[in-house]
């Protein structure tokens, strides 16, 4: 391969180049991601290890989906209302607070277990405030043209998180304690705060409404009115819900007589993600953002059915690589339509929308997934979730036309803002 095309697959780094804002907050996300999954994983090893209840583990994903639901709407109406670059500055100085809680708590000599699951609630509240402020905080720093990039290089910081935080997490704990992984996570976000002080403010438009659950609907009305806009929410929860067979990983791994490979499961999908976060370069040159959404989702859901169908362990992580790339694929197609196409004063309204379709997905999934293992056996509920995400994808597809026939260069409402991003008067040190 030549020097050229060889760099043509790299990712695209032009928004690294052309945005200070967007250089600030993937320095921060990388270290907030790697710092936050060092605490995913201590936290629930800490309440096995004071526990020892399956059910005490698990009842901490309960108390966390309703915050984050509640909040990532009300974050959503929240961020086209106030300046998100405060919203993320508090949020994330929130969440360091309660690290520093999880740090002193870890500390004495008999942790409380309670404080676990009150600060693990109020992570996913924060999380749900701050998410949408900072998803539509991307399209007002990085240039029209350049989002699909910036999509890439976000989920390569995201995948850096998910890879080595657990990896890491998992050693640290093993020889050092709780404290020790806890007292990463803080200095993380201590790191952090300092970077997201460096961010230019992002006030909110001049007639911006206060949150208010009409505002909530606006939002969702519009969505609903987008027929490419809500395939991209439909195709990632019906993704989500049919295919995402995490809970039930340790059971294949014991059909397989492979419980050693259990970590390397849970790990393959972000190691694939990551594999085509870094090869994106190509990306930075589609124009058909809904194929994205659609064959990704399509390549997700045909590597769960064939990790169902496969006897070999080797074959197995290969598949759950594969789908993490499709997943990564899809991502992208989703990310870009978004940031190309929502107006400025309702972004964070559909970041709000955007946080269900992320996070209520993979929880059902996982009901379903232990339910179908229950009923029909581990493997069956594999293939059976792969083959019907596929299905129901195909009927979205046909159903929503205009996701598969999204183009860039003629779609009425990313020409309606590239053209009021054109207009915006670019900011010092930044260039389109």
């Amino acid at each position: 391969m030549s020097r050229s095309r060889f760099a043509s697959v790299l990712p695209d780094l032009s928004p690294l180049r052309s945005s200070p804002d967007f250089r600030l907050l993937f320095y921060q996300g990388t270290v907030t991601f790697f710092g936050s999954f060092m605490a995913m994983i201590a936290l629930p090893l800490q309440i096995k290890h004071l526990t020892d209840s399956p059910l005490a583990v698990g009842a901490m994903g309960a108390v966390e989906l309703l915050p984050l639901v509640v909040f990532g709407l009300y974050g959503g109406a929240l961020a086209d209302a106030v300046d998100r670059r405060r919203l993320i500055l508090l949020t994330e100085a929130g969440l360091g607070v309660l690290a520093l809680v999880l740090l002193v708590n870890s500390a004495l000599p008999t942790p409380l277990l309670w404080p676990l699951y009150v600060v693990a609630a109020c992570v996913s509240a924060l999380t749900g405030l701050q998410r949408p402020a900072m998803d539509s905080l991307m399209a007002r720093i990085v240039p029209h043209d350049q989002l699909t990039a910036a999509a890439a290089l976000n989920g390569l910081r995201y995948q850096f998180g998910a890879i080595a935080g657990p990896a890491v997490a998992g050693l640290v704990v093993a020889y050092a304690g709780y404290a020790s992984a806890y007292a990463v996570t803080v200095t993380g976000f201590f790191v952090s705060v300092l970077l997201c002080l460096r961010l230019r403010p992002a006030p909110p438009a001049r007639d911006a409404e206060r949150p208010s659950l009409r505002g909530i609907a606006e939002g969702a009305r519009y969505a609903w009115n987008r027929p490419v806009l809500l395939g991209t929410y439909a195709v990632d929860l019906a993704a989500m819900l049919f295919a995402f067979p995490n809970a039930i990983f340790p059971f294949l791994a014991d059909e397989l007589d492979a419980v050693w490979a259990l970590g390397l499961m849970y790990a393959a999908g972000a190691v694939g993600s990551l594999l085509l976060g870094l090869t994106s370069g190509w990306a930075s040159r589609v124009r058909r953002h809904g194929l994205l959404v659609v064959c990704g989702a399509g390549v997700w859901g045909l590597a769960i059915a064939a990790a169902g169908w496969s006897g070999n362990i080797w074959l197995v992580l290969l598949c759950l690589a594969v789908a993490g790339a499709g997943d990564m694929l899809s991502g992208l197609g989703r990310a870009t339509i978004w940031n190309q196409t929502i107006p400025e004063e309702l972004r964070g309204r559909l970041a709000g929308i955007e946080v269900l379709s992320y996070t209520v997905g993979p929880q059902l999934g996982q009901v379903r997934a232990g339910t179908m293992a229950g009923w029909t056996g581990t493997r069956s509920a594999f293939w059976s979730g792969g083959l019907a995400c596929v299905a129901s994808v195909a009927l979205l597809a046909a159903l929503l036309p205009k996701l598969i026939s999204y183009d860039a260069d003629t779609d009425e409402d990313a020409l309606r803002q590239r053209a009021a991003k054109e207009e915006e008067p670019q900011p010092s040190g930044a260039t389109a």
